[in-house]
């Protein structure tokens, strides 16, 4: 893969009402007796204090300066090109909405057109395109013209990543559907073999799937499904808004879900990425469908606390991605096969439902390394985050990862975490070992809001 990441990438991812009836007990559900392997805690992280953390911010905000940002002072050259990474990653930390930042992305986002640049300049636009995104849409009046160069990637560039990369972003900024569907002819017209190229083929099957709301299959059977009998399953439920958490619930091997002290086990995960890219590109938003859950990775060291926080990071793997131990039940190594494959390990009313083949799509893209963890940076650190009133302020955005929520006070004091969480339950259900499956799915609350224990459960219940 071309894509280069710069010092950041640690930081590495229809619709259905749910049941509406009076709540009802859940008989198979299993109860955590007490919680097992619980990580060893630090009570004092100094890289968590208030002055350490403002200190950073300061490095930070030393980069945003106009020179800095002088394409004829620093060329796109092979030379500059780990510079561009780390300035064009201050501008994904701190969002800004300045002059000198939109002639940059202009300067740079040109360049998508010029088919001799080499692998190092290459990999400056990719990161130029995903900032670019991130701000296009968080001000499209101010960033019109990353909206402009959008276009004309659509129109004058070879390269099919960043073609459907500006197609995906243009339709997120919700341009006239007559419009948008003009640029996606334009993209087959000019690609007549998209529907061979990952980028391009699930660009344009999100458009469709857009334009054409396709009713959700029934949760009650993504529910009583088991991939694999035996192993455990977790769920991830997300709201489309991604800005609003999602709910992860387990259950066994035997498919009774968790409970804790006559509650429906759970964890709200935000699955955003800070980009707002979608699904299918690098550092997109987590994909939906199914993950393979197998083992951990310690938390390195200190040096990358702020990415991950103190406690071991869950390992997800997807379809094509090495490293996976058993993806596919009973068979050795990683996921082998085609979509035929993965749709085997859906309930039959599933298979063809397109937003839960996204994991298999972003595996054959090439995305890997996707993780739950917490986060040591502090709440206010990304700017990216606007809305202090909103439940997911608290945590932070990744490259795709599900984040959980790790909070510390201003002295370094560990004040809340959810990791141990999960890993205590995702220990208990594996009798020691971390293996099993994870599938995620949007499915909107009625409430409009995050969804509820109470809404799961009430699912829970029709799926006996």
């Amino acid at each position: 893969m071309r894509n280069l990441f710069p010092i950041a990438a640690f930081m590495v991812g229809g619709f259905m009402q749910l049941c509406l009836q009076p709540m009802q007990p859940v008989s198979a559900q299993a109860s955590i007796s007490q919680p097992v392997n619980i990580p060893a805690i630090k009570p004092y992280q100094p890289k968590a204090t208030a002055a350490n953390r403002l200190t950073y911010q300061q490095d930070q905000l030393q980069n945003l300066v106009p020179e800095n940002f002088d394409v004829n002072r620093y060329p796109i050259s092979d030379r500059n090109a780990e510079r561009w990474q780390n300035i064009l990653w201050t501008v994904t930390v701190l969002s800004p909405q300045t002059d000198f930042v939109a002639q940059a992305l202009d300067n740079i986002l040109a360049l998508t057109a010029n088919p001799k640049l080499t692998d190092k300049q290459k990999s400056v636009v990719d990161s130029a395109m995903q900032v670019g995104t991130q701000l296009y849409l968080s001000n499209p009046g101010f960033y019109a013209n990353v909206g402009r160069h959008f276009v004309q990637t659509i129109e004058y560039s070879s390269d099919s990543q960043w073609v459907a990369m500006s197609l995906s972003a243009l339709a997120k900024s919700r341009i006239p559907p007559s419009n948008l569907k003009q640029l996606g002819l334009r993209v087959q017209q000019r690609f007549p073999n998209w529907r061979q190229d990952v980028f391009l083929y699930t660009t344009l099957q999100n458009l469709s799937s857009s334009q054409t709301a396709k009713a959700i299959p029934p949760l009650t059977d993504l529910l009583a499904w088991q991939i694999a009998p035996g192993q455990p399953q977790m769920y991830v439920l997300c709201q489309p808004n991604r800005e609003i958490l999602c709910l992860a619930v387990a259950k066994d091997g035997n498919g009774r879900f968790m409970e804790q002290n006559g509650q429906l086990w759970s964890v709200p995960l935000l699955l955003q990425s800070i980009h707002r890219l979608e699904w299918n590109f690098y550092r997109g938003q987590t994909p939906q469908g199914i993950y393979r859950i197998e083992g951990l990775e310690p938390q390195p060291d200190d040096e990358v606390f702020r990415a991950y926080g103190q406690f071991p990071l869950v390992k997800l793997f997807l379809p094509y991605e090495d490293g996976a131990q058993e993806f596919l039940p009973n068979r050795k190594g990683k996921f082998t096969g085609n979509l035929q494959t993965y749709q085997t390990l859906l309930p039959p009313t599933w298979r063809n439902y397109f937003p839960i083949q996204q994991s298999y799509w972003a595996g054959k893209i090439g995305r890997s390394l996707f993780r739950i963890h917490g986060t040591g940076e502090a709440i206010d650190f990304f700017r990216v985050k606007t809305n202090p009133t909103i439940d997911s302020y608290y945590w932070n955005p990744t490259l795709g990862c599900l984040s959980a929520l790790e909070l510390y006070d201003r002295n370094g004091q560990l004040q809340q975490a959810d990791v141990p969480k999960v890993l205590n339950i995702l220990s208990l259900l594996g009798k020691g070992k971390i293996a099993g499956y994870l599938i995620v799915v949007e499915v909107p609350s009625r409430t409009g809001g995050q969804i509820s224990p109470m809404e799961v459960r009430e699912a829970i219940a029709r799926s006996k």
